[in-house]
């Protein structure tokens, strides 16, 4: 049975595999995420994505890497992780009450499969106040996240709708994933042959 390496350190990412099934290991990447700002969202994940496999199928050639990268973009502009409370707060105050779109790049990479894909999911938020704003501030939470929250933490409370896949939002769309994986002959533990 091949194995799977996960060029991620994402929590979230680790734990959307271990809870369909999955066995593997991760490697960070450390690739570089500076992308020229006029490549559009779709191409950015994507080449985000093969970026991070690529760095850690170089050295890893007898695996099967999987690379992913999540994006929200509001308005045309992209929004990755605040740097600070301040870029937390304004990414905040721009989602409040509109919708965005998350973007998640997937790259799998094999000797014999090299695949790249993006889902698009569209999230509406209701309108945030502020002192709940200031509240999720106080959290964790909105600092090691695109956008500024997390969909399947406390950031759940600001979500009035979802139109696609929510573990995309999350950051890996682990149904298409392991449709990918399977022409990997990469099962989870419950349909392995």
């Amino acid at each position: 049975m091949p194995s799977l390496l996960l060029a991620s350190q994402s929590p979230r990412r680790k734990e959307l595999l271990e809870q369909s099934g999955f066995s593997f290991h991760t490697q960070v990447s450390n690739a570089s995420e500076e992308v020229d700002p006029g490549v559009p969202p779709s191409k950015t994940v994507e080449e985000l994505a093969l970026r991070k496999a690529e760095k850690v199928f170089s050295q890893n050639e007898n695996e099967t890497v999987l690379g992913a990268d999540t994006i929200v973009v509001s308005d045309n502009t992209i929004l990755g992780k605040p740097a600070d409370e301040k870029e937390a707060r304004e990414m905040l105050r721009k989602l409040s009450n509109h919708s965005h779109h998350v973007y998640s790049g997937t790259a799998i990479l094999s000797k014999d499969v090299r695949k790249v894909f993006h889902v698009k999911t569209e999230v509406v938020f209701y309108q945030l106040q502020e002192d709940l704003i200031e509240s999720y501030l106080k959290t964790e939470e909105p600092y090691d996240k695109a956008g500024a929250y997390g969909i399947q933490g406390k950031g759940r409370l600001f979500v009035k709708a979802i139109h696609g896949d929510y573990f995309n939002v999350v950051g890996l769309p682990i149904a298409r994933v392991a449709r990918e994986l399977e022409a990997c002959n990469i099962f989870p533990s419950f349909r392995q042959h």
